[in-house]
């Protein structure tokens, strides 16, 4: 199991306990029943995980004390709620890792330390990309655009802070969408590029690989629009969209002269 110091664990005794011990140390504690209320909890949580369980009790969604009111589907652990006592745990330090040496999850981090790691996860999208690795970099770059949620979440929409952590938002979501359009996973590219032109109508860079998407999956007509649009702006990109259209006209005629042999062997027979 992996603990994070600091984070408030729902047994803090365990982190007060484990700060004591040496690593590769194995040792015995006994703790008094102040301490060890919400064991019962965190021990059934840990079990449920370690048998893999997915559909929890309809009260695990609800609060602590509601879920202690209709049990943990476990006896010892009933018992123990019922009767608290004062428990023994045996703990070994099997590792230890310093906050420079271990990659953080989201949820570990404040809000300081998210927008740290944004133009890290970032620049590490970049090189993926530069290395041709699409998948990593999206990979990356999502990480990068969850952290920004959770951060604009905390913001009231449309004010000075949550508009600059936007500012920041749009670029990944461009660098993203460009990513799923070299994996072939074109409808994010729709759903993003169109989060991106929401806010920016003109952004050229949107308006093409969304105009790209909707060409991949045969929303012909949208994919027109958008690179209308391209071409409309920044004119100089007229040979770039031009080659995109004759794609599409080449794929929409051989899609069309398929239908017709299919309608033609269905008549015949």
């Amino acid at each position: 199991m992996e603990l994070i110091f600091g984070k408030k664990f729902k047994l803090e005794v365990w982190e007060k306990l484990l700060k004591t011990m040496k690593l590769k140390e194995v040792a015995e504690f006994t703790c008094d029943t102040k301490h060890t209320a919400v064991y019962p909890l965190v021990a059934k949580s840990l079990r449920d995980i370690f048998k893999g369980k997915t559909d929890h009790h309809a009260t695990s969604h609800c609060c602590g004390m509601m879920a202690m009111a209709d049990g943990t589907g476990y006896p010892d652990l009933n018992d123990l709620m019922k009767e608290p006592k004062p428990l023994i745990f045996c703990l070994e330090l099997l590792k230890l890792e310093l906050p420079e040496q271990f990659e953080q999850e989201s949820w570990t981090m404040n809000k300081d330390e998210k927008l740290e790691n944004i133009p890290k996860l970032r620049e590490a999208g970049n090189q993926a990309y530069a290395r041709k690795d699409y998948e990593e970099a999206a990979l990356k770059y999502a990480q990068a655009l969850g952290m920004l949620e959770d951060l604009m979440l905390q913001e009231k929409p449309r004010e000075a802070e949550w508009m600059a952590l936007d500012d920041i938002k749009r670029p990944l979501l461009l660098n993203f969408s460009q990513c799923k359009l070299l994996t072939k996973d074109y409808y994010p590219v729709i759903t993003h590029t169109s989060d991106v032109l929401d806010r920016e109508p003109d952004n050229i860079k949107a308006l093409f690989r969304r105009g790209k998407a909707h060409a991949a999956v045969w929303n012909v007509e949208e994919a027109h629009a958008d690179f209308a649009r391209v071409v409309e702006l920044d004119p100089s990109l007229e040979g770039a969209v031009k080659k995109e259209l004759a794609s599409l006209e080449k794929r929409v005629k051989a899609k069309e002269q398929q239908e017709k042999s299919r309608l033609k062997g269905m008549f015949a027979s």
